[in-house]
């Protein structure tokens, strides 16, 4: 169904996501939904929590590993913290996975395992902001609520050709994209208009000659298309650097802090170290002959690239240094690291 005069956006675009919607692990079919089968709220719920800040191709993998180790929510609510955490290294954003535990065994324990069908309700939920809850009420519950990321709002800004800059029109958009969504399949509805902007309005160079909306796009009719959505620009990330300490027993042991529950990779095991910042001192945790290796490891966080010396040090079998965490040689698996401490392990591996 082609998009004409007569004929809502929504019904057209639906029509449209009913031949070419992508096959998703988490996701159920138009002609299944059709025919009665729901979303999983689970699955829902823990691909939005993936997907945030990340890309689907990277998600796949991680969404099919967490839900053949954890297939329900009360599967994860179980898992010890360090398992879940070592799961998630290599995803970023590490609140998502600590706020991934508390959601779960909040859902587990209050709600006896199962998610909660409201906007509303949603919102409670630990790490659950307003786009997760609008997602997971729209798609796992079939709710009317606005669902707005970053291809939606590319969408909106095309089909009415607005030129205010985000972050600060995502009211505007919001609000457009509230008056399409429709009462019947909102669902299938939040999807579709995201498939529509990941396949075909894409950011550069979109496919408008076979978009089911190229007649109502505004921007389409004014030439303007490929520069929408307009943002602001951004500010430069600045570096900050730092030292981290590596120490091996002679039994094979090594030796690991449990970072603060709170800031950057909060609650998870990694080298101890100094503050990261403009010129930090060489701080480490014990006397020993430490050594700089002649590499350094670089690594990029959302707001700041980082730039750490490593310094390794072989450490007799009694040494049991106060306040950190003694990991046997047999328990310690650097997968269960935090990207950038696995870093600092490969290039001490590697010299």
């Amino acid at each position: 169904m082609q998009y004409n005069k007569h004929i809502p956006v929504s019904d057209a675009l639906l029509a449209w996501y009913d031949v070419h919607a992508r096959d998703m692990p988490w996701r159920v079919s138009p002609a299944d939904r059709a025919a009665g089968i729901c979303p999983d709220p689970y699955r829902i719920w823990m691909s939005e929590v993936m997907l945030q800040q990340t890309t689907v191709a990277a998600v796949r993998d991680y969404f099919h590993r967490f839900t053949a180790r954890w297939p329900t929510v009360r599967d994860l609510a179980d898992a010890p913290d360090e398992q879940v955490m070592g799961e998630w290294a290599g995803l970023g954003y590490y609140a998502r996975a600590r706020n991934l535990l508390k959601c779960a065994r909040v859902v587990a324990n209050d709600y006896d395992g199962q998610f909660p069908d409201t906007y509303d309700a949603l919102l409670t939920l630990p790490g659950v902001g307003p786009y997760t809850a609008a997602a997971i009420a729209s798609i796992a519950f079939d709710q009317p609520e606005t669902v707005l990321d970053g291809n939606v709002e590319r969408v909106m800004a095309r089909l009415f050709d607005i030129h205010d800059p985000l972050p600060a029109s995502k009211a505007q958009l919001k609000a457009r994209a509230g008056e399409l969504t429709p009462q019947l399949r909102p669902g299938d509805y939040a999807q579709a208009v995201m498939d529509l902007g990941a396949t075909i309005c894409t950011p550069k160079s979109p496919a408008c000659g076979i978009c089911p909306l190229r007649d109502p796009c505004e921007a389409r009719q004014a030439g303007t298309a490929p520069e929408l959505p307009k943002k602001t620009p951004k500010k430069p990330k600045p570096t900050r650097y730092g030292h981290v300490y590596l120490a091996q027993r002679a039994d094979g042991a090594w030796l690991l802090e449990r970072r603060p529950d709170k800031g950057l990779l909060g609650g998870m095991l990694g080298w101890p170290g100094s503050d990261w910042n403009d010129a930090p001192q060489p701080s480490p945790p014990f006397m020993a002959e430490w050594q700089a290796l002649s590499s350094e490891v670089r690594h990029t966080f959302t707001h700041f690239h980082l730039i750490l010396t490593v310094h390794s040090a072989e450490l007799p079998d009694h040494m049991t240094p106060n306040a950190l965490q003694i990991l046997d040689k047999h328990d310690f698996r650097p997968s269960d690291l935090p990207t950038v401490m696995r870093k600092a392990y490969d290039l001490w591996r590697g010299q």
